[in-house]
């Protein structure tokens, strides 16, 4: 028996291929669960669905209307909703004096609004408790240059977590979040494509290697299951990354410059 035999997982999120929210919802199947997945590309939700066996959705996470529909849908085609996981983000990276309000209002839609308008809907379907989980960002928590707009937004729903935690604890609802540092995916292929970036980070892992998709998938696992008896956290799946912090610009460049004698690439310059 799987540790999530018997529960009704929503992940949101899961529109691009073998992306973060994708590796948990495929280990939450595999655990046993009945799965629907949503975002917004529905080729490639229905075409995970039907990999893992579970359902897909068609959800913009920004549009109030579409979380309530999402809601609903997951309790027509489950049941009802034990766990409920929101993967979406956008990394955007550019310096603060640089970021327009068009990328800010966006990124707050995203990061901010959106994860609001999604567990205000999913909260009133678990009738018998469940699991709130935010995938957040180490960088909610410590530094990276020209990232602001993505960290103060993570950084601020982490805190509506904790709001959730005390506000609905007393119906079984946990509520927490999951913080991943620079981790191996699909997603990251640019940057560890750049010689020396990944191997600069590594250096600020204690544990010695950078995370991997199972990593989180596993963390969210172990949130999701009745074995957690914990609620308000921010997990620092990171390998202690935390503990020393990323990489200053200055460094990235400079293993940049001397792997390819030149620094690494500025997406807002081009």
């Amino acid at each position: 028996m799987g540790k999530l035999t018997g529960k009704r997982a929503l992940v949101l999120g899961a529109a691009a291929k073998d992306n973060m929210s994708q590796s948990i919802a495929r280990r939450f199947a595999a655990e046993g669960a009945q799965v629907m997945v949503a975002g917004r590309k529905m080729d490639e939700l229905e075409r995970f669905a039907a990999e893992i066996g579970g359902h897909a959705c068609y959800c913009d996470i920004t549009k109030r209307e579409d979380n309530q529909a999402l809601a609903q849908a997951a309790v027509e085609k489950l049941g009802g909703i034990d766990i409920a996981v929101n993967g979406t983000g956008w990394g955007l990276l550019k310096p603060f004096e640089l970021t327009t309000e068009e990328e800010l209002r966006h990124m707050t839609d995203l990061q901010f609004v959106g994860p609001f308008f999604f567990f205000q809907a999913v909260v009133p379907k678990m009738s018998q408790g469940g699991s709130l989980i935010q995938i957040s960002s180490a960088t909610a928590t410590i530094m990276l240059e020209n990232h602001a707009a993505y960290m103060g937004t993570k950084a601020g729903f982490d805190h509506v977590i904790r709001c959730l935690a005390n506000e609905y604890g007393a119906q079984g609802v946990r509520a927490n979040s999951i913080s991943p540092g620079l981790t191996e995916s699909p997603m990251t292929a640019g940057a560890k494509a750049i010689p020396g970036i990944f191997e600069t980070y590594q250096s600020r892992y204690p544990l010695g290697r950078i995370g991997t998709q199972d990593d989180i998938a596993a963390a969210a696992v172990w949130l999701a299951s009745d074995e957690c008896f914990m609620s308000g956290q921010n997990l620092q799946i990171n390998g202690g990354l935390t503990l020393r912090g990323n990489p200053t610009g200055a460094e990235l460049d400079a293993a940049a410059i001397k792997a390819t004698g030149k620094p690494r690439p500025r997406p807002w310059e081009k």
